[in-house]
């Protein structure tokens, strides 16, 4: 591994107990300048894990927290009327920052959440009638709690089709547990260091260009994606009324980024099939949308693309 990715691992994992496979996700998203969304019960440490990877990296750190009655002008800003120079003037939102952490995302409606759209997509917000570019590099990591449905909004699919990566942060072990448990109650006092900078960020995002991809590893990512919109060209039958849309094109291209990312995130200039599967279900398993049957069966993308990796056959 990289040595400045090494020690941005090492500084997180001096406040944030175990979780090694989700900070290598978050990692792999940065590398290819993708947006986050982690799913996770309360008390898991999301939003401790992304502040903590912002200081690593020494970049702006905004925090939103959404709630039903949040507006899209607390995002992005808006123009305000000052009267002693009788004008407008923009006030800008939490938006322009480097690491935007959009916290409980599905608690604010449609018409906020779209309000990050152009800005997740285009790298820049509008407000009024001018269009302001967003500082580089600019993140967007959003926490969801899935338990609780009351007072929730479903992320519309547009939305959800901009995050490069889902990650489902789950329960530690017992031994993390008891660790997580002594540091606070003992109050351990830990300072986070600043120990990459952005133009080494940017210099590591330069170096995707020379990972190799074969062409049979391109073929097995594809299939992959073609694998649930089709799933009866792949002989699984059994998917096709489980199924309602398949991944999007945005799946495969994100797919391709981050299996060459974390081939650099493992020391390698080559992707293998492993690297493929990795980040698969990361990357693929909020743009599949189920079907009525799925749902009753408590059938999950998890299950779907476990069912595609198991079949399809690895070069």
């Amino acid at each position: 591994m990289d040595i400045k990715l090494q020690n941005v691992k090492d500084e997180i994992s001096k406040l944030i107990v175990g979780q090694t496979a989700v900070v290598d996700s978050l990692l792999i998203a940065l590398i290819c300048e993708g947006h986050v969304l982690l799913e996770g019960v309360p008390g898991l440490a999301k939003t401790t894990m992304i502040n903590t990877l912002s200081k690593t990296l020494g970049l702006g750190f905004g925090r939103v927290q959404f709630t039903p009655d949040l507006l899209p002008s607390d995002i992005v800003g808006a123009q305000i009327y000052n009267p002693k120079d009788s004008q407008f003037e923009t006030k800008q939102g939490p938006v322009f920052t480097n690491l935007l952490l959009a916290d409980e995302i599905n608690r604010a409606p449609a018409k906020v959440q779209s309000a990050l759209l152009e800005a997740m997509q285009e790298r820049q917000v509008t407000i009024g009638e001018n269009s302001y570019k967003l500082p580089y590099p600019f993140f967007v990591l959003a926490t969801q709690n899935p338990l609780e449905s009351e007072g929730t909004y479903s992320l519309p699919e547009a939305q959800l089709d901009r995050f490069m990566m889902k990650l489902n942060v789950t329960y530690n072990t017992k031994a993390e547990e008891i660790e997580i448990a002594k540091r606070v109650a003992y109050k351990r006092k830990i300072d986070i260091e600043k120990v990459m900078s952005a133009d080494e960020l940017e210099d590591l995002k330069s170096r995707l260009d020379s990972i190799h991809i074969d062409p049979e590893v391109e073929e097995y990512m594809a299939d992959i994606v073609f694998a649930s919109r089709n799933p009866e060209d792949y002989g699984l039958e059994e998917l096709k009324e489980l199924i309602k849309f398949g991944a999007s094109p945005r799946g495969t291209i994100d797919l391709h980024k981050a299996s060459r990312a974390k081939a650099l995130l493992s020391g390698r200039d080559y992707v293998t099939p492993v690297d493929v599967v990795f980040v698969s279900k990361e990357v693929l398993r909020h743009r599949i949308i189920l079907g009525y049957e799925a749902e009753a069966d408590e059938i999950t993308t998890d299950d779907i693309l476990d069912k595609i990796i198991e079949t399809l056959p690895i070069p």
